[in-house]
């Protein structure tokens, strides 16, 4: 019985270690923050909804100034991007880093480089809610 009982045991560590082979993974963020310290908070206005886009700022460009009215998960596939947070300052982030972007506060993104950025988008909303308000 105790050698079934090490055998099982045995399996089961080798079988993990297998699994763990097939599919590794690398974590690329958990937080309760957006990247300028704001809490996240889901909106309620309706059913949820995920949208995921690929954002692509050309070469030299910039988005418009935004905010965003629900959680955003943003990861960047390609290129840096530099955010202007206005007097929460600037922030610059790489391919291969991930980040909740701010809600509330007013951002722009420019892509200071010669290749066009890459940008995963994951909203994590409602159906109603605004993704992405432009600000004038």
């Amino acid at each position: 019985m105790r050698f079934a009982v090490i055998l099982a045991s045995s399996l089961l560590a080798a079988t993990t270690a297998l699994a763990a082979d097939a599919y590794p993974t690398k974590p690329v963020l958990k937080t309760s923050k957006t990247v300028v310290d704001e809490t996240i908070v889901y909106p309620t206005t309706g059913p949820a909804q995920v949208k995921a886009d690929i954002v692509t700022i050309a070469p030299g460009a910039d988005t418009v100034f935004h905010r965003h009215g629900v959680p955003m998960f943003a990861y960047i596939l390609k290129g840096t991007v530099v955010v202007d947070y206005g007097d929460k300052g600037k922030k610059t982030f790489t391919a291969g880093q991930g980040m909740v972007e701010a809600m509330n506060t007013t951002h722009r993104g420019t892509n200071p480089g010669t290749e066009p950025v890459e940008i995963l988008a994951v909203y994590m909303g409602a159906e109603g809610a605004e993704n992405v308000i432009p600000m004038k």
